[in-house]
């Protein structure tokens, strides 16, 4: 097996593509083509997280899909919430040490993180888990 093959292999295998998308390389890889970029996949739509790890010799698993659109609501539904509420949030969140201001959520930053997020890929291992952050 050549390594262009089995690397598409192995990007199906951990989640970071889907199964028509290495269908899509695996053809253009047999073409003799040049493989497809991921500027030419459709737009994201969810929101990955994929924890494994081990536990007390035990594995385990945690997959997390969420859709774009539920982060889009989220973000227009705080401009709802009360500046007060806000404030509280903000404080509870520094205290447990998220220095994350939510007064300066606005939507049209979310759609910038959005449009960016196909390029993103957050791999992390260590000796007793790995966690993934991706869109697809």
């Amino acid at each position: 097996m050549n390594e262009q093959r089995k690397a598409i292999l192995d990007m199906l295998a951990e989640g970071t593509i889907t199964a028509t998308d290495a269908e899509r390389l695996l053809v253009a890889l047999e073409a003799g083509e040049p493989a497809p970029s991921a500027a030419g996949r459709p737009k994201a739509k969810y929101l990955r997280l994929a924890v494994e790890y081990v536990d007390n010799g035990e594995p385990g698993r945690v997959n997390i899909r969420v859709p774009l659109a539920l982060l889009r609501a989220g973000v227009r539904l705080t401009a709802l919430v009360p500046p007060q509420a806000l404030e509280k949030a903000n404080t509870e969140m520094a205290k447990a040490g998220v220095p994350f201001d939510l007064t300066q959520l606005k939507p049209e930053q979310l759609e910038e993180l959005v449009n960016h997020l196909d390029e993103v890929i957050v791999d992390i291992d260590s000796s007793d888990a790995q966690v993934r952050v991706f869109s697809e």
